[in-house]
């Protein structure tokens, strides 16, 4: 089977639903008030497994999603039923690509090459009137051989060797976040940003209906926000989630030299020995 990565339409998987394995990836910070896993339990896509986001980041430090070491993450997706040879589709129920592109991201950074996000999500594919299920999916354990990309993630000791100027750094906040107008939902975080990096709030790479806008337009996107597609990228956000979807659009655009700093601001702004800047232009 072709798989058309990083994205497919909810038609693409409709047509090959049997064949895949498919991970409902929803997550949503606390202050949402809601609860991804009961509503996965309500409704899904068929045969769907559900990835918690919080359960399935690195046990062993404070940082909020940061990504385990390989053989850990390995030995718990085969115990969700996903090996190395699966052809797996990843989706969120957020209508804007918030959370299913870091789990895109995670299985990649695993060397899992037959991995996309499917473009709309539920959204798209519940009002396109396609079947839905409830209840939990066990698939039977399965094993995962990774073949880790470390390239794939940036740590805080790498960002710094770069800065300032030495790579595009590309943050994934709202703009009121990255000004520090606008406060932190994580307590004890500053506000702004990393010097020299810029700004592409990810939701604007959605249209209106849910699914990724067009090619040329994400590349407008990106171009606006100051970016040099001919050149490397590190994305960035609040816990390094939703700085995945950045790295989807690159890779739609057929940039390859990209990489995610994984601490994201949760640990640049939580520290005190870190630079931090206010200004768009700083």
């Amino acid at each position: 089977m072709r798989l058309p990565a990083p994205l497919v339409s909810t038609a693409w998987l409709a047509q090959h639903l049997g064949e895949v394995v498919v991970v409902d990836a929803s997550y949503y910070l606390s202050d949402a008030g809601r609860d991804p896993a009961a509503e996965y339990a309500r409704e899904h896509i068929p045969g769907a497994v559900f990835w918690d986001l919080d359960a399935l980041s690195d046990p062993d430090t404070d940082l909020p999603h940061m990504m385990p070491v390989p053989e850990w993450l390995a030995r718990v997706v085969g115990e969700l039923g996903i090996s190395d040879r699966d052809v797996v589709v990843v989706y969120d129920t957020s209508g804007i690509h918030y959370s299913a592109p870091r789990v895109w991201w995670m299985l990649r950074a695993l060397g899992h090459e037959a991995v996309a996000v499917l473009d709309g999500g539920l959204g798209k594919w519940r009002s396109e009137g396609r079947a839905v299920e409830s209840g939990i999916v066990r698939r039977q354990p399965a094993h995962y051989e990774p073949t880790p990309r470390s390239a794939a993630f940036r740590s805080l000791q790498e960002v710094r060797a770069v800065l300032p100027g030495g790579v595009q750094v590309l943050d994934a906040r709202s703009r009121g976040r990255f000004e520090g107008t606008e406060a932190e939902p994580r307590p004890g975080v500053r506000g702004g940003h990393i010097p020299g990096s810029r700004n592409l709030p990810y939701p604007n790479l959605v249209g209106p209906g849910g699914t990724l806008k067009p090619p040329e337009e994400l590349e407008r996107l990106f171009r606006d926000a100051g970016i040099d597609l001919k050149e490397p990228v590190i994305t960035t956000c609040g816990s390094g989630v939703t700085a995945c979807a950045l790295i989807l659009g690159l890779e739609v655009l057929g940039h390859r030299d990209h990489a995610v700093y994984d601490g994201s601001w949760s640990e640049w702004g939580g520290r005190t020995d870190t630079p931090v800047a206010t200004s768009p232009e700083s």
